[in-house]
């Protein structure tokens, strides 16, 4: 398949593997070209956890598209970050074209874009990846058979894994790092799955009209699996984050300190960019801005004390005081990704309530669990808070947390992701330019 055509330019890769080391040829013609083409702002995005390479090239340069008519003036150079993700082909995204869709089989069958990316996500996993597609496809009714599969998953997305990527699995210091494995996988596979399963009727049937039948359990093993990969991601997005592309940043500034750069990040990308902050080197102030769109990750992390325990803060508290610019959140109550299904993904971290406690508080701002992308960042004192339309009207601050409530255009998509990946509009372009002062 021909690579998508990039809509801007200068344009550079940046490249990681799952341990944040980066290609070097990449790395060394972004920090020679940028100062080739004497760049002045430099708007570097990640994507998310949901993206393989060729949907997060398309996601750059679709988002990227109207950023030089906002800023005609500026001398503006542009990065996409690519890191090892895992793409769930049946999650719909607003404005991008579903390979194969009329060939997708029906939850909980694996399709074939899936499983591909699995095996290249999941490398030397391929017979444990037949095993997980096999029971997937056949359905078997017994309890045990349940419980198996819940040993695969765990056996793929390596629980407690060798290397760095074990220091990277907490957003708080309540959750502390995690050196056994999660509730969700040292719990009961067949009450897991139940309780996906229930999510996932009502997001599809709203106000209990799903409650006529009960869900197949399989359709929550499939969630599981979906979530397993989500944690093996937020693990690799905090690694690459604070290992890969704060060092590179740092690099950066070492060979062209007048370069002003923009984080971006979507999903597990914008945790990605916030971890980034925390592996900046000593000094460095050439981060201008960060953007986090529809973050998936707690919205306590740079918190210094979370309400619910207060000798406990966020794992990033204070790392926005490392931008030379506000750090600005984008959320929407149209994000049922993070608004239910997170909560119950955040089960991982061994948090001792029930699913459906963790369910019903996280439909409040208040939730112990709650996303930066559904809620906007909390616990920070003097975050300012406004809708899209005022943000883009007003001039705004200058340092600091800044939410910004973006459901008036993050709001379309299908169960069970809802708007979380509707992020490509020019509004949300013309934020990460007034975020970024850029002229």
């Amino acid at each position: 398949m021909a690579e998508p055509a990039m809509s801007v330019s200068p344009y550079w890769e940046l490249t990681f593997d799952a341990d944040g080391d980066t290609d070097g040829g990449k790395r060394d013609r972004l920090l020679a070209g940028v100062a080739e083409h004497d760049v002045r702002d430099l708007v570097v995005f990640s994507h998310g956890w949901n993206s393989d390479r060729s949907g997060a090239t398309r996601l750059y340069s679709r988002f990227f598209a109207p950023i030089p008519a906002l800023a005609p003036a500026a001398r503006l150079g542009y990065v996409g970050v690519v890191w090892p993700s895992m793409r769930f082909s049946d999650e719909p995204i607003p404005d991008f074209p579903r390979a194969l869709a009329a060939e997708l089989p029906p939850r909980p069958a694996l399709d074939k874009d899936t499983r591909h990316a699995l095996l290249e996500t999941f490398p030397g996993r391929a017979t444990v990846i037949d095993q997980i597609a096999r029971m997937l496809d056949q359905q078997p009714r017994e309890e045990r058979e349940l419980e198996e599969f819940g040993r695969l998953v765990r056996l793929l997305v390596d629980v407690v894994p060798p290397g760095p990527q074990v220091l990277f699995a907490a957003d708080t210091m309540a959750e502390g790092v995690q050196q056994s494995e999660p509730l969700m996988f040292s719990g009961s596979t067949a009450e897991i799955c139940e309780e996906f399963a229930r999510a996932l009727a009502e997001l599809e049937s709203p106000g209990g009209r799903a409650g006529f039948s009960l869900p197949n359990p399989w359709d929550g093993a499939h969630e599981l699996l979906r979530q397993a990969t989500y944690y093996a991601m937020k693990r690799r997005a905090g690694t690459v984050g604070e290992r890969g592309l704060g060092r590179v940043v740092g690099q950066l500034a070492a060979k062209a300190p007048n370069t002003r750069v923009h984080l971006v990040g979507h999903s597990f990308g914008a945790r990605l960019v916030s971890f980034a902050l925390r592996g900046l080197p000593q000094g460095v102030r050439t981060v201008k801005s960060v953007t986090l769109l529809q973050g998936a990750f707690s919205h306590y992390a740079f918190a210094a004390r979370l309400p619910h325990d207060p000798r406990a803060g966020g794992v990033l508290q204070g790392q926005h005081l490392r931008i030379d610019g506000p750090l600005v959140c984008c959320h929407s109550r149209h994000d049922s990704a993070l608004g239910t299904i997170y909560p119950l993904a955040s089960r991982m971290a061994g948090d001792a309530q029930g699913a459906a406690a963790e369910l019903a508080l996280a439909r409040g701002l208040g939730a112990k669990w709650g996303a930066m992308g559904y809620g906007g960042v909390q616990a920070v004192p003097g975050t300012q808070a406004f809708k899209l339309a005022a943000a883009l009207k007003a001039k705004l601050p200058a340092s600091g947390c800044v939410n910004v409530d973006a459901a008036e255009v993050v709001r379309r998509g299908g169960a069970p992701s809802g708007a979380h990946s509707d992020i490509v509009h020019r509004e949300l372009a013309q934020l990460v330019v007034a975020a970024g002062r850029i002229r």
